[in-house]
């Protein structure tokens, strides 16, 4: 496949931006010292084989996947991109989190102690956290002050922030790729631009926000054919290969039903619209933040964060952690579509998620494998106890809590793994002691990041993760949201996206506002 980065035109010639920058070095070399970043060399990545990235949407997540990303030697990160210039409000997962990240990253042991003002945020009844501070000006200092860590004068201003996804993707010229961390509803419009403009795209999970937006945009990925990758590692990882492996290897026989439960959402939902309109904070552009859903006055109840529990802008928790769990049972499984998707719940609001939820899919049979039920839990809600687990172990694998997990279960057999099928094992324990695994036979990956950023560099390998796979996943995903919704059986049509329903369907492909059309 053509490497649209390698062939796409810079500088107002036909030389691409690597070619130009190593034949640039080169002739340098004639006549004075060349710095050995320019050049490559051991612990060294010339320019000419970095990755450009703009990271857009940059709050508390955004901030996380960025740093992940620049401490990759082989990236370079040009922009940073979010609707909120600054906010001081982002849910930390632990005390000093976003200071440490970043301490840990440029290698220091003091200074950004601004980033973790530390106070006390509720998410819930149950669940406190502490602030941080997050958004494209606190985003870009982290870039400059990282890159000026590796200068002499210790100075850099090389990232450039945007307010407007748009504004970036038609100024900044040497950009390869970008990193999308912005609200669920947003993910299709950016990533579809991005594409567009000839640019690799990573998104977050889900993938989109609607059924419809699930299946352009892998429409998109496959017109453009730029690198693309969902932000899901368990699809490269071990043990998502070692399940495939045993079950397709007969380890407990033919597979009929899948159970997976989650502790989430911890978050707020199962409320209605709030009648307050707050004024909206300085910085904030509220009308880009809205993106394609309809308009409404701001309020504080929206974000940060929180935006998953309200069904215009998040896709609750089966959105939220089902796109980890789905990825690598459709793999395992060889699943495709299902015939009809129910749910049941708690009281249903008309603009947010309930509380707790049991979706309930059906899958016809596929090659050698039987039809299947796949059955999802959320909000504390869980299976019963399998018989075969001993009576000592609690219902939980070894690396999880107990109020999450995944089980298959088979004509011969069961097994029970984390929620997104980590640690695999059979039960009884006596059954896992017995096993002969079979061999090895899958390709192993080099990471989930890895991959998406070979590819980006003209590997020949397709990101597993890569969006015409995960577009699939995510229409199945996002069925169970519109049952939980509807409160009644949907039957699928997936060539046609259609269903028996003229209410359900609405949500397949919901109205988006002027200028936000795919």
């Amino acid at each position: 496949m053509k490497n649209p980065l390698r062939s796409r035109k810079r500088f107002g010639g036909s030389v691409s931006r690597r070619k130009f920058l190593g034949q640039t070095a080169a002739a340098a070399i004639g006549f004075s010292i060349v710095p050995r970043r320019v050049l490559g060399g051991a612990g060294h990545v010339p320019p000419s084989d970095k990755v450009n990235l703009a990271f857009i949407g940059v709050g508390a997540q955004g901030l996380r996947v960025m740093l992940h990303f620049l401490a990759e030697p082989d990236v370079q990160g040009v922009a940073v991109c979010d609707v909120n210039k600054s906010g001081a409000n982002h849910p930390q997962w632990d005390t000093h989190e976003f200071c440490n990240s970043v301490r840990k990253l440029l290698g220091v042991s003091g200074g950004w102690d601004w980033l973790s003002p530390d106070q006390p945020i509720q998410l819930t009844h149950s669940l406190g956290v502490t602030s941080g501070v997050a958004g494209r000006e606190p985003c870009q200092k982290i870039v400059d002050g990282y890159y000026g860590s590796q200068q002499r004068s210790g100075q850099y201003r090389g990232c450039a922030a945007y307010l407007n996804f748009h504004e970036l993707l038609e100024k900044q010229k040497d950009l390869d790729a970008v990193v999308v961390c912005t609200t669920d509803n947003l993910h299709a419009a950016v990533s579809a631009a991005a594409m567009k403009k000839g640019k690799h795209v990573f998104c977050q999970k889900p993938l989109t926000h609607t059924i419809y937006e699930a299946r352009r945009i892998a429409e998109i990925a496959r017109e453009t054919g730029v690198a693309t990758q969902i932000a899901v590692a368990n699809q490269a990882s071990e043990s998502t290969r070692l399940l495939c492996e045993w079950i397709w290897d007969g380890a407990i026989g033919p597979v009929r039903e899948v159970m997976n439960w989650s502790s989430r959402p911890f978050w707020a939902q199962g409320m209605e619209r709030p009648k307050e309109a707050e004024p909206v904070p300085e910085g904030l552009d509220w009308d880009l933040w809205l993106g394609p859903a309809p308009e409404r006055p701001y309020n504080h109840a929206y974000l940060p964060f929180v935006w998953r529990g309200w069904t215009d802008f998040g896709c609750g928790a089966l959105g939220d952690m089902g796109s980890y769990s789905f990825d690598t049972i459709f793999r395992v499984l060889k699943l495709e579509a299902p015939l009809s998707v129910e749910a049941s719940s708690s009281d249903r609001y008309e603009e947010t998620y309930p509380m707790a939820s049991i979706v309930r899919y059906n899958f016809p049979a596929r090659g050698d494998m039987p039809k299947l039920t796949f059955t999802w839990y959320d909000g504390g809600l869980k299976p019963r106890r399998p018989d075969e687990l001993e009576e000592n172990r609690p219902f939980k694998n070894d690396r999880e809590e107990e109020n999450e997990g995944l089980l298959f279960v088979g004509d011969g057999g069961k097994i029970l793994c984390t929620f997104n099928g980590g640690n695999p094992k059979l039960i009884p324990q006596s059954k896992m002691d017995s096993y002969k695994q079979p061999p090895k036979t899958l390709p192993r990956s080099p990471g989930n990041e890895r991959e998406w950023l070979d590819a980006c560099k003209g590997s020949k390998v397709k990101p597993g993760g890569n969006f015409e796979f995960e577009g699939m996943v995510t229409e199945s995903l996002l069925l169970g949201n519109v049952a939980a919704r509807m409160g009644q059986k949907l039957n699928w049509d997936r060539s046609n996206l259609t269903l028996n329903s003229e209410v359900a369907q609405k949500f397949v492909h919901p109205e988006r506002r002027s200028g936000w059309e795919l």
